[in-house]
């Protein structure tokens, strides 16, 4: 089968890049007069250079390697799903290929948060040493960070932007390509990590514990570094993209809500992620090269990972969450038939964050050491950036508010984005202000708060966007008698899960750590149960997609009904996305408007105008013109 062949290729040319850069180190290393093995350089070694010969066994010294050297490049021509298995520069394929690859990390992911779970259902040891809890946790906590960073935005972002912008690709196709294949190693080296004794410092890996523990950090800090070269390049593409390949009369003030939260978020990434980046390479670097940037005691600062550190993973709070925002307006805007309310406000509000997101990350830092005088003015930068945050809040309400309102299965996460990011940002004000910051720091509170606005936020949203396209992305429509069973689940048992978890967060319960309070039990079943709940969830969901992929009814081309480009096309797309490239007219939200066109395809005539979502089956009563409401001009 060609899929496998490809895959075997790639893991062959991944190896045989591997022992050539553990071979080719010794050989210098004996030359040099040292031992020709030393565990950690060679890890290091040996993983980039198999990193390289993955890719290139995946098809990119085809697809671009051979171009280096003057040769004629060439693509792998892979049949009907087996595309998905090779080096393919379609953005539609890569899309794909991120959001199957995020979901089932997201899994995984679950599964551990299952375990831990069930090792707190009663204080003392049920099931894992404190050692292995550790390394659970830690594989837990960053897996679930690259899902919140990348589903999103490389899966949803790379199929649905060029779509909405009316390009036929992204602007850098192979290096689209590269950010996705560089991920499968990522995520190999990470669950490697127990064999090496574990992920000991949590997701976070602050020295000096990370610069002295086992040879697994080695693992976790170039498979970090790896990931965060993704997110760079990501971010280049999509600001290159965005500003560059709109369609004819896409101005600025037409861009689809989504985009903004794109370009914003692409800014981010491209910003910040050096910072990431930059702490675990002086942790490697200490390790690996005997320097001593965090070692007191040769003039080093174990404080200064932690302000390289949060530099950027504050703002990847919002790499998380803008795209959230985004995708959640997107469908509230369609589900409503209204305008987006206050588009205007809602866009200063997504640059606004953007702007912000640089200046507050040493609120994580209030019980570090760091000088006073610094509390107040972060405190202040902290505060300050609720305010974009609100007003994407209340642009949310305002669409809503007298709308006809289409409660679909994308549309009822779409909304529950809103309540959980709400919950989320009320509990945020306790840990931005130093006084409560101070007692909370730590704890089960500052788990509870980051779930509701990660999870609640982000990962609600990702999957109202599931849902959302996909019957673009598979030409099938999904079953919506299950969609809501599993948004009623998973929203129930979310909700129930982690507000109960405020109060033993309150009572003094340390986070990432095995063990607690035996007065704390009955909170912690009652959590824990409510987390297997959650978990179980997921079933419904993981059956949905998988049947409704392969027997589900064919899905219309537009089965919304929605403005948008991307809703413009066939379901799936053509390869170049649109027959003939649209030339836009108006606002992509001006439901309502009489004789509004978002978008002309000369010589096809103009798009196709929304009709009544009662069309399709199933769907209650929900006229397309309906409902008022402001700010949609352009």
């Amino acid at each position: 089968m060609y899929a496998l062949k490809s895959v075997a290729g790639a893991l062959g040319a991944g190896l045989i890049g591997f022992y050539l850069g553990i071979g080719g180190l010794g050989a210098v290393r004996a030359l040099a007069g040292y031992d020709a093995w030393d565990t950690e350089m060679s890890i290091t070694f040996g993983y980039v250079f198999g990193v390289i010969g993955w890719v290139m066994g995946a098809g990119m010294w085809g697809a671009w390697g051979r171009e280096w050297f003057g040769l004629r490049t060439y693509d792998r021509k892979a049949p009907g799903w087996q595309r998905y298995f090779v080096f393919n520069t379609d953005h539609k394929v890569i899309g794909i290929q991120y959001l199957v690859t995020f979901i089932v990390v997201f899994l995984l992911g679950g599964l551990m948060a299952m375990l831990m779970r069930a090792e707190l259902t009663h204080s003392g040891h049920q099931l894992f040493s404190n050692a292995q809890y550790n390394s659970i946790m830690g594989l837990h906590g960053i897996m679930m960070i690259a899902v919140a960073v990348a589903a999103l935005v490389g899966g949803i972002g790379n199929y649905a932007v060029p779509l909405l912008i009316g390009a036929e690709d992204m602007a850098f196709p192979r290096l689209n390509a590269l950010t996705y294949w560089l991920i499968p190693p990522v995520a190999l080296t990470l669950l490697c990590t127990p064999l090496l004794g574990g992920i000991e410092t949590g997701w976070t890996a602050y020295p000096p514990l990370s610069v002295l523990t086992n040879n697994a950090q080695i693992l976790f800090d170039v498979a970090i570094i790896t990931f965060g070269l993704t997110s760079i390049l990501g971010g280049l593409n999509f600001v290159v993209t965005i500003i560059f390949m709109r369609a004819p009369g896409m101005t600025w003030g037409k861009l689809p809500i989504f985009v903004w939260a794109m370009f914003a978020t692409a800014w981010i990434a491209l910003l910040y992620t050096q910072g990431f980046a930059v702490s675990l390479l002086m942790v490697l670097l200490d390790r690996v090269a005997g320097m001593s940037w965090f070692d007191a005691a040769n003039g080093g600062d174990p404080l200064l990972d932690q302000h390289v550190f949060w530099f950027y993973s504050h703002p990847a709070v919002y790499v998380m969450v803008l795209p959230g925002f985004g995708i959640a307006l997107e469908m509230i805007s369609h589900f409503s038939r209204k305008p987006l309310f206050a588009y205007r406000y809602a866009v200063g509000a997504l640059l606004g964050i953007l702007g912000l997101s640089g200046v507050v990350w040493a609120h994580h830092m209030f019980t570090s050491g760091m000088p006073n005088y610094l509390h107040g003015p972060f405190l202040v930068a902290t505060e300050l950036i609720s305010i974009p945050t609100g007003l994407i809040f209340l642009c949310a309400l305002g669409t809503i508010w007298m709308g006809r309102l289409w409660l679909t299965t994308p549309m009822l996460f779409a909304l529950a984005v809103i309540f959980n990011f709400a919950c989320g940002g009320v509990t945020g004000i306790f840990l931005a202000d130093v006084p409560t910051d101070i007692h909370l720091q730590d704890s089960y509170f500052v788990v509870a708060h980051f779930h509701y606005t990660i999870m609640g936020g982000e990962i609600f949203a990702l999957f109202g966007a599931i849902y959302y396209y996909f019957p673009k992305m598979t030409g099938r429509q999904y079953n919506e008698r299950l969609g809501k069973i599993h948004f009623w689940w998973m929203f129930i048992g979310f909700n129930v899960t982690f507000f109960i978890m405020h109060w033993p967060g309150i009572q003094g319960m340390n986070r990432r750590i095995a063990d607690f309070m035996s007065d704390l039990n009955t909170a912690n079943l009652i959590v824990s149960l409510a987390g297997f709940f959650l978990g179980a969830s997921f079933l419904v969901f993981v059956f949905n997609m998988v049947w409704s992929w392969i027997f589900g009814p064919a899905a219309e081309r537009n089965p919304w009904r929605a403005r948008t480009l991307d809703w413009q096309t066939d379901s799936p797309p053509p390869l170049e996305n649109f027959p003939v490239p649209p030339v836009v007219r108006g606002h992509p939200y001006d439901y309502g408007v009489p004789g509004s066109v978002h978008a002309l395809f000369p010589g096809r005539g103009a798009e196709e105008p929304p009709r009544p979502p009662s069309t399709f089956p199933g769907a209650a009563p929900a006229p397309a013109g309906g409902g008022g409401g402001g700010g949609g001009g352009g």
